[in-house]
């Protein structure tokens, strides 16, 4: 049975207890010798782990652990650039007869994903503007399956299982919001780019059905999402013969969502709606790490420093 929570270690405890490998590799330090480099997580969150000068001899079971394996871990809990990471003492892949749920490794998003989906879908189908209405419900559809459970980012934000979903419906919430207070805005191309705007990271990020990334797509390494999700978007809007200035509003949206060149946009938003998506986008994402990270935190604390928040570290109001 599980009884340590990556939310709940401290520095300088030692730690022994089991954890999902979200990515495992034997590489070579500086000094010439191998070392084994880990991510583990549990449904708390994630912690980077190193174990030191692996020997020869060691390799053959190393070599038999895998991303998605349970293994039971012996470790101290050390810190290093303002967050904490295992110093890996000892490591086994876990036993058959090991009394585990396995619900305590999985980080999901807190609603089910048939619910998230069902929300966004009934948003596209009211909508008045018929090319929107058609197209996102087409996208939807031909997604529903990895939708229910692709995570949004390999880290970072929604990086959990149906993120991605979560990450959209929330968007979609705050939108309609802005769109009552911003009047001038189109409610309905608002809407149709927050569907859209990251629906190629299901093609980007390679994952499993727990949600679990393992990296980039070939495709997702050279192009990225925003250039994947014109791509697609320029066929879907000549197959389902759109509008060719609504097309390009769109797909200049998913486009210029980033904002600036280092994130992946070329074009700042040249229009409203492309504008608000942008910021949509930032307020979900900034205000999911800002959470993950004070879960993480006791009340009258501050948190490890979070690398998507300028390395900041945040603080827990005393309850």
């Amino acid at each position: 049975m599980k009884e340590v929570y990556i939310a709940n270690i401290k520095t300088a405890q030692e730690v022994t207890d089991f954890f999902m490998v979200k990515s495992i590799a034997v590489k070579i330090g500086a000094n010439k010798k191998q070392y084994l480099d880990l991510m583990l997580a549990d449904k708390t969150g994630e912690i980077s782990g190193k174990k030191w000068d692996v020997a020869d001899e060691e390799l053959p079971s190393l070599a038999q652990i895998k991303e998605g394996d349970i293994v039971k871990i012996r470790a101290n809990v050390t810190e290093w650039n303002g967050l904490k990471q295992f110093r890996v003492l000892r490591i086994r892949r876990r036993a058959e007869n090991d009394p585990l749920e396995f619900s305590d490794f999985i980080k999901a998003a807190p609603e089910r994903p048939e619910d998230m989906y069902e929300y966004i879908l009934g948003k596209a189908e009211a909508f008045s503007d018929q090319d929107l209405k058609k197209l996102c419900v087409k996208v939807l559809q031909e997604n529903r399956e990895k939708l229910m459970y692709y995570p949004a980012a390999q880290k970072n934000h929604h990086a959990e299982m149906a993120g991605l979903l979560y990450h959209v419906k929330r968007m979609l919430m705050n939108g309609e919001r802005m769109c009552q207070v911003y009047t001038n805005l189109n409610a309905d191309l608002v809407m149709a780019g927050v569907i859209l705007h990251d629906m190629e990271k299901l093609n980007e990020i390679e994952s499993n059905e727990l949600g679990i990334s393992s990296g980039y797509s070939f495709e997702g390494q050279m192009l990225g999402h925003l250039i994947q999700g014109i791509k697609v978007l320029d066929r879907l809007t000549e197959e389902l013969d759109f509008p060719k200035e609504k097309a390009i509003m769109l797909e200049h949206m998913i486009l210029s969502h980033h904002y600036e060149p280092e994130f992946g946009s070329p074009k700042k938003p040249l229009f409203p709606e492309a504008e608000i998506l942008h910021y949509l986008d930032m307020i979900d994402a900034r205000m999911f790490d800002m959470q993950d990270a004070l879960d993480k935190t006791e009340p009258g604390e501050f948190s490890d420093r979070v690398w998507t928040l300028d390395n900041r570290r945040l603080y827990k109001v005393k309850d």
